[in-house]
């Protein structure tokens, strides 16, 4: 987290993909907030390997949707509210 706020920095507008979220444990709460711009957007999240891997079994669309749906969750809870 600590580059990407200094990344951040420099390309104050410029989208940013972000691996390490999700399977690999990267830390959302920091993520979202060194990463995204000050309208709080400028980052895409890449958490596949969690949505992909959710279930083995039949229920596979249903977890899928909860891992995707919990992220979505999860990331909004800390982006930076828009200020009209």
């Amino acid at each position: 987290p600590h580059e990407l706020k200094e990344a951040r920095h420099v390309a104050k507008d410029l989208p940013f993909l972000i691996p390490g979220i999700g399977a690999q444990g990267g830390d959302i709460k920091e993520t979202v907030r060194n990463g995204s711009t000050k309208h709080g957007n400028g980052i895409i999240i890449n958490v596949s390997r969690s949505i992909i891997f959710a279930s083995d079994n039949a229920d596979f669309a249903d977890a899928a949707y909860t891992a995707a749906n919990n992220f979505r969750e999860e990331i909004n809870k800390y982006r930076p509210k828009k200020k009209s």
